[in-house]
């Protein structure tokens, strides 16, 4: 009889084991976790393809996320500037470098401005022509074809329409201005004939000299704009404060180490700089004179 009991007593907690417990599952308080990565969206606006684009910028991105553990910097490249625009307009990005123009219209919809590009004197609008064309001046170019990469390009569109609206030239009436979506194409119009005359900025200008001194060589930097505040960086104002003060310095930093200097230098510029919401007053003043002297547009 003793055996029969311990074999029942036995059975039972078989039994036992098999069945779920109704006790909600605990965790231990001294297991260890798994670390979370917080991941940030980065938007650069098109100063190059997107091919290039992340070439030259996915260094920088790179950079931030092994400098800043528990946060993971990914790039996104825009096809052009409306689908760029669309995206910062919209909250989407969660850092990001938008120029100048795009600056302004992103301080009413949710970002501040954290930091700059350096090198101002650079950012101006210059208009390309072939060695070859017969062009004595501006006024040359009325009824002819000039090539931008978009509308809303400050430096590779705006000023150098705005440019030649103030030495004579009718911007909407004497000439016809084609948007062809990159400062590539736009260089390349030019190059390959299809328009007397094509404007972008120096460091896409520059980039192109350096990958195609060939074709490069076929062209003329022949009028420049004067120069205005370079292209910002910009976060989300819900971003913490400790991520964008990170992010802020380690930009700046990038001039002090030879490691630096290598990624600024691909870009090409000298160095990142802080900046402000009121480092962009003087383009809301050139915006307004823009809309008023040349053609609309939405600020």
């Amino acid at each position: 009889m003793r055996w029969l009991m311990l074999w029942l007593w036995a059975l039972m907690a078989l039994a036992g084991c098999g069945k779920p417990s109704d006790a909600p599952y605990q965790p231990t308080l001294n297991a260890q976790q798994p670390t979370q990565t917080q991941v940030y969206r980065v938007g650069v606006h098109p100063l190059h393809n997107p091919q290039r684009l992340m070439e030259v910028y996915g260094p920088v991105v790179d950079y931030l996320s092994a400098a800043m553990p528990g946060v993971q910097f990914v790039l996104e490249a825009s096809r052009n500037y409306e689908a760029y625009e669309e995206k910062l307009y919209a909250g989407y990005f969660d850092f990001a470098m938008p120029n100048p123009y795009q600056t302004v219209l992103a301080l009413q919809r949710g970002y501040r401005v954290i930091a700059k590009m350096g090198d101002d004197a650079e950012f101006r609008g210059i208009i390309l022509v072939r060695k070859d064309a017969n062009l004595a001046n501006l006024k040359a170019l009325k009824g002819q074809t000039v090539a931008y990469p978009a509308p809303t390009a400050l430096a590779a569109t705006m000023m150098p329409q705005y440019y030649l609206q103030q030495h004579g030239l009718d911007v909407n009436n004497d000439i016809k201005n084609l948007y062809v979506g990159s400062q590539e194409s736009a260089i390349m119009n030019v190059v390959r004939g299809h328009t007397v005359a094509s404007a972008t900025w120096p460091v896409p200008w520059k980039r192109f000299q350096i990958e195609y001194p060939a074709l490069a060589a076929q062209l003329d930097v022949r009028w420049q704009t004067e120069p205005l505040v370079n292209n910002s960086w910009v976060a989300r104002k819900e971003i913490p404060e400790a991520v964008v003060q990170r992010f802020t310095q380690l930009l700046v930093a990038l001039k002090d180490t030879p490691a630096g200097q290598e990624i600024l230098q691909r870009l090409p510029l000298s160095t990142f700089e802080p900046a402000t919401n009121a480092t962009y007053a003087p383009v809301q003043g050139f915006l307004e004179r823009f809309s008023r002297e040349v053609r609309p547009i939405e600020h």
